[in-house]
Order: C-alpha cells, then structure tokens, then sequence
C-alpha cells in the first residue's frame, strides 16, 4: 500500500478537484475555479518550509522563531514551465545572519518538497531577522 493516496477528478473543462486525504483542493490551470498547478507547487512548497525552517531553528537553538512569513514568487518560461522559484523569508525574532544561513541550509535539508524538486527548482532564499 502506498503512503500518499488522492484522488483528482474533472467533471468538464480544465478544473479539477483532488481529494486529499479528508480535503478538496480546487485546482485550475486556468486560475477561474482555484489556484493554478504552479501556484499550487509554489504554495506547497512554502508550507513544507516554513515547519522545517522552524525544525532548523530549534536545532540550533533558536526554539521560539516568533512569527515567520516567507513571502514566494516564481519565473515561467515560454512553455508555462517553472523556471525559477524565490522565497523572502522574514521572521520576528532578530538572529545573526550566520544562524539564519545556517537554519536555511538546515530547512533545506528538512523540507520534502525541496528534496524533491530538480535542483534547478530550488528556491533562491533571502531571509530578515527582526521583520516584525
């Protein structure tokens, strides 16, 4: 049996709706009924590292981050493919610039949707200490 099961279904045109686990994702290349596939992937990606961004500031000893936003943006190419994938994280608590490098290698190593994107995919991360 595998681990991840969901189940995507179109009753017409491009929507789709996926079943993922007890939620509905509305999904829509067009972006009239729900985010579009990229936009998706961008999102999903910031939600896997933000937590592992805050796993990596526990391991070096920063246990209370504070608020943390990560604000993402992405590049297309000519064929709608993501090409490049940024993410400007900011976080409450003021912390060296070293640590901060150091928790964003960590969280690279942590989150799963980094680990599965092809390198090129990676996101290019810059991150402020002190933003709140």
């Amino acid at each position: 049996m595998s681990d991840i099961q969901t189940t995507t279904v179109s009753e017409q045109g491009f929507a789709s709706t996926s079943q993922v686990g007890d939620y509905d994702l509305s999904i829509d290349p067009t972006d009239e009924e729900g985010p579009n596939p990229n936009a998706t992937l961008v999102a999903t990606y910031a939600a896997c590292f933000l937590p592992a961004f805050r796993v990596g500031g526990r391991q070096v000893g920063h246990d209370d981050l504070g608020k943390v936003q990560i604000d993402a943006d992405a590049d297309l190419d000519g064929d709608d493919d993501l090409e490049a994938i940024r993410f400007e994280i900011h976080v409450e608590k003021d912390i060296a610039d070293d640590e901060l490098d150091e928790i964003v290698a960590r969280g690279e190593e942590i989150c799963h949707v980094h680990a599965a994107l092809r390198e090129g995919l990676h996101a290019d991360i810059s991150v402020n200490g002190g933003a709140f």
